[in-house]
């Protein structure tokens, strides 16, 4: 089903985050731009828009590493715009983890480039950034079939332009306008977004104002329990057990307990929220500690007696400071790790222990030693192996050789500076 979205907004500049592009107003001075856009993430917001307003080529490399940084941070879409002057600049972007792009049509060489970089990236990655500054910009929009209009120009015509043209609207509000305004936007059928610095503080409970928005009538992305909370079996206090996973590796971190409020409160809110038995009260998980929990997804079991809640978990779960409160081993056997990710993870860690504390005799230090040149060499000769070997009927030699090729690949990321993260990201990017 198709949802209404509110999407935050920063003016990137000088490796700060402001609310507007003349970058008199900080969003919050305590928080770097990845700081803000991570917040924005936690609290429920849809989407983010990034304004790139670099003026050279350091200040631009900068705003890309910051936008690579975000990237790897928040678990929502970002567009970004603004430092735009060639299609190597879009490539960038996309590189560093944008979703979409938005050409800006105040600048006559984004509306020429505008073909070319749809048919080399795809319409889906780009947007048109609208300001009413060429009259031609919308045509050519639909003509390439871009996927959305940024209308950061709130004059009435221009707007009213942007949502006439079928390509759905993004529009920006400024702080001026109240919770009325966003409503109003929304409710018109060629809007599919609104932005603005009336949502961009770091405060805003995004999945909080899309409740009060839906209770307009406006579909909005907010959790909602497939099964009602009655038809959960509950144990004689009235409560439901939790078990709390890692959203991304799946570690276990705790158990904790739910009632009918806690559950809602946990719905409406997005950060896990729980029943005390000791306290006989409610808790949101890091009210006190700042170790809050955001929820991903919450499952239940065959008996409908037990939840599966998977976050992402901000600090330490366990009051002890641990990550998890499962940290203390009873019996255990030794057993070989075949979880893929796992895998990587471990070997990596080995290979970056390696880098940082160098041991005699590694074949690992070596390749290290001798830099970029030999681990390519090794690189390039371990994949002609590979091709080699798949020439054999039998699949194991192919095994050993993918696996080889594997490590030497992992030496390359770690001296460029890349996880495993980075690349399942990618990789579920497209």
């Amino acid at each position: 089903m198709s949802y209404k979205k509110l999407i935050p907004i920063i003016y990137l500049k000088n490796e700060k985050a402001y609310t507007s592009a003349e970058c008199r107003v900080p969003i919050d001075a305590r928080y770097s731009p990845v700081e803000v856009a991570s917040k924005f993430s936690e609290n429920g917001a849809d989407e983010l828009i990034v304004i790139d307003l670099s003026y050279d080529d350091e200040s631009h490399d900068k705003a890309i590493g910051i936008l690579r940084e975000i990237s790897k941070l928040i678990d929502i879409p970002m567009y970004a715009s603004g430092n735009i002057r060639r299609v190597e600049d879009v490539k960038k972007y996309l590189y560093a983890g944008v979703s979409t792009v938005l050409l800006e049509d105040a600048k006559e060489s984004n509306l020429l480039m505008m073909k070319e970089v749809k048919d080399r990236f795809g319409n889906d990655k780009l947007g048109l950034w609208y300001t009413g500054a060429d009259a031609d910009a919308i045509d050519m929009a639909k003509d390439n079939e871009l996927s959305c209009i940024f209308v950061s120009d709130t004059d009435k015509d221009k707007a009213d332009t942007a949502k006439s043209s079928g390509i759905p609207a993004i529009v920006e509000l400024a702080s001026s306008n109240d919770g009325t305004d966003i409503i109003k936007e929304l409710s018109q059928p060629e809007v599919a977004g609104v932005s603005g610095s009336v949502i961009s503080s770091v405060d805003f409970s995004f999945m909080e104002a899309k409740q009060a928005i839906k209770e307009a009538g406006i579909v909005m992305n907010t959790f909602e329990s497939s099964i009602p909370f009655a038809q959960f079996k509950l144990n004689e206090q009235g409560l439901i057990p939790v078990v709390v996973q890692d959203y991304k590796t799946d570690e276990v971190l705790m158990v904790a307990y739910m009632n009918e409020e806690s559950y809602n409160a946990t719905l409406a809110t997005g950060k896990m929220t729980y029943f005390s038995r000791s306290r006989q009260q409610l808790w949101v998980k890091g009210e006190t500690s700042g170790h809050y929990q955001y929820v991903r997804s919450i499952e239940i079991d065959c008996d409908n007696d037990t939840l599966l809640a998977k976050v992402k978990q901000i600090g330490a779960a366990c009051h002890t400071g641990n990550r998890s409160c499962f940290y203390r081993n009873l019996v255990s056997t030794e057993y070989t790790q075949v979880n893929p990710l796992k895998v990587f993870n471990d070997v990596m860690a080995v290979i970056e222990d390696r880098k940082a504390n160098p041991k005699e005799g590694s074949y690992t230090n070596y390749l290290f030693d001798k830099g970029i040149d030999k681990i390519l060499k090794k690189v390039g000769e371990e994949a002609t192996e590979i091709v080699i070997a798949a020439k054999n009927p039998d699949p194991e030699e192919s095994k050993y050789e993918i696996a080889d090729f594997l490590y030497h690949v992992m030496v390359l990321m770690s001296l460029k500076g890349l996880t495993w993260e980075d690349i399942v990201k990618e990789l579920a990017n497209r």
